[in-house]
């Protein structure tokens, strides 16, 4: 970590130079420095760095910036919230307010509309400048939505209004100056061959700035298209109105440009790319079927980057999460276990390792190991503790100890603090009925099979226990849990290839009625499962069509109602890709 400051530390900033091009490539590099030094496990030494250089550059108020964001996003407590929300719009007003900025933009216009052969360095400070307005908006944007109210998502939405008409007309600026800057470099070396070194070393310091520039806008560019190409149909309509496209290829392709460029942000747009591929396609099933897709990209970006990032916590997460998909348990708990002990500074980074190692237990129905891990959560976690409580009650019930499950049901009540989660709705009502009648073991294991189906962790479940999973539900008689537990073993006997078994066992989920008044998203979810599994038969696919329509159409008001959405967007328009609609 405080290697690399040293590192840095001879190519200090001074004033601004006349020539602005050798001190941006200074601060250039500092930046990304301090965010290697950061993904390295240097949380602290990487912000003292920024808050040191913090009032040289926009770029290193940018950084500082956001460690405070990155910092609120980890522990989403209200005080560093807002002193993130101070420290972005420091950063905007520094942008904006800069004596260069009004008087260089419109020299800058003056000499483009004279000579638009090669970029100034004002042209390059304007549009780092852009692009860094444009950042801060869509970060503080991400900080009102966490507020989770109406107003918050109103203010958020046309904040990213903003940020993305910034981010569209900087991309076309960068790429339009760098094709008349190839052009330029073609037609020089077909008339002449006597260019000198000067002017050599000046272009293609030129090149590189509009390279890094590239990269620095395309991280912001790539994460708008990425996000919104997953927004289900009904969600479109508003985005729509406030003027964003979402194209899924261009979003990757532009983060991958990001990720191996030389900007600060290069290596934000590399986890970007990581989280997308093992936690974004997986849990909404971008790619149906198919759980394994996306695994080979990403074993190919960790394989890339190993030697930059030799014992980042973060990228041993990663390789944990690639592990935990291939159904390599023991091999994943190993990396969350390794990445655990190397985030000593970051808490947060060791609460979501905390968590990836409950749910690796869970998967093994190894349950005295999962309330270990979870138990730890609840108590030392900020975020999203009633759910936790739920976790820990569940697995805990799940090895007997009933009483003292009980007990930690009731916890959730008095822990349910933010209404408009699902996550947290789902825990409080889930718990309401474990307090009006005593946890049995049975129910708890059930309770506990239920969570790793919702979070789309059954695919990762090993042949001898998904049969273990199966011999559970089978036993339960229990009126009130009927559905669940047919709606279960479709998605245990789906995962074990027992298609006819398990389109058997959602037919009988979907026919369900009881489950409508008790647990409403059991009939919605097991028409989306059906829907799927008679897609693969050429012969029932119009029906699997119909069943997904239905799915989306004939119910509301569930829990998780947005997230299968996405998943039927997702199926549908896989389908829209194979046969024409």
């Amino acid at each position: 970590g405080a290697g690399a400051e040293r590192q840095m530390e001879p190519k200090r900033l001074g004033t601004a130079s006349a020539a602005g091009s050798p001190e941006r490539l200074n601060d250039a590099e500092l930046a990304l420095a301090g965010i290697n030094m950061l993904l390295n496990n240097g949380f602290r030494e990487s912000d003292q760095l920024f808050k040191k250089y913090r009032n040289n550059s926009p770029l290193m108020s940018f950084g500082a910036s956001f460690v405070s964001f990155l910092n609120a996003m980890m522990t989403f407590e209200d005080e560093k919230m807002q002193v993130a929300c101070d420290d972005l719009k420091s950063t905007e007003k520094l942008c904006e307010s800069s004596e260069a900025g009004v008087i260089e933009t419109i020299k800058s216009k003056i000499k483009k509309n004279v000579d638009m052969q090669k970029p100034s360095p004002m042209d390059v400070d304007r549009l780092q400048r852009q692009i860094i307005i444009a950042d801060c908006q869509v970060y503080l944007a991400v900080l009102s939505f966490v507020k989770q109210e109406l107003s918050a998502y109103i203010k958020g939405g046309w904040i990213l209004r903003k940020a993305w008409k910034i981010y569209n007309k900087c991309y076309a600026e960068i790429n339009s100056l760098q094709l008349m800057h190839q052009k330029k470099r073609s037609q020089e070396s077909l008339t002449s061959d006597q260019a000198n070194d000067n002017h050599i070393s000046a272009e293609s310091a030129s090149e590189a700035a509009l390279s890094r520039l590239k990269g620095a806008v395309s991280f912001g560019y790539g994460l708008f298209h990425l996000c919104i190409s997953m927004v289900p149909p009904n969600l479109l309509k508003i985005i729509n109105l406030l003027g964003f496209p979402g194209d899924r290829l261009q979003g990757l392709s532009s983060l991958m440009y990001a990720s191996e460029s030389k900007d600060m942000k290069a290596p934000l747009a590399t986890l970007a790319l990581l989280w997308y591929h093992t936690v974004v396609r997986p849990f909404f099933a971008l790619d149906g079927m198919d759980t394994q897709s996306g695994l080979k990209e990403a074993k190919e970006i960790l394989r890339r980057k190993e030697a930059i990032y030799p014992n980042s916590s973060l990228f041993l997460f990663f390789k944990g999460r690639i592990q935990r998909l291939e159904c390599k348990i023991n091999s994943a708990l190993t990396s969350f276990q390794t990445a655990l002990e190397l985030a000593t500074d970051q808490r947060e980074i060791q609460h979501v390792c905390l968590y990836e190692i409950g749910w690796c237990s869970m998967i093994e129905m190894n349950f005295k190991d999962a309330h270990k891990c979870f138990a730890r959560l609840k108590n030392e976690s900020r975020w999203s503790q009633c759910y936790y409580a739920y976790l820990t009650a569940a697995c805990q019930g799940a090895t007997g100890e009933t009483e003292k499950a009980q007990d930690v049901f009731k916890e959730v009540q008095k822990l349910f603090k933010r209404k408009n989660n699902q996550i947290e709705q789902f825990s409080f009502k889930k718990a309401e009925r474990f307090q009006k009648e005593k946890p049995t073991k049975d129910l708890c294991v059930l309770a506990a099979i239920e969570v790793l189906y919702l979070w789309k962790a059954l695919p990762n479940c090993s042949s001898s226990n998904l049969q273990r999973m199966s011999q559970a539900c089978q036993e339960m008689h229990e009126p009130y849990s009927v559905g669940l537990k047919h709606l279960l073993l479709g998605a245990i006997h789906k995962c074990l290839g027992n298609t006819d078994g398990s389109i058997q066992f959602f037919q009988l989920a979907v026919k369900d009625e009881f489950s409508r008044q008790t647990n409403a998203y059991i009939q919605p979810y097991a028409c989306y499962e059906l829907g799927c599994l008679l897609l693969d038969n050429p012969e029932a696919s119009g029906q699997g069509k119909a069943l997904l329509h239905q799915a989306k159409e004939d119910f509301a008001g569930y829990d998780f109602e947005n997230r299968l959405h996405v998943r039927i967007h997702a199926a549908l328009a896989s389908l829209s890709e194979v046969v024409p609609q």
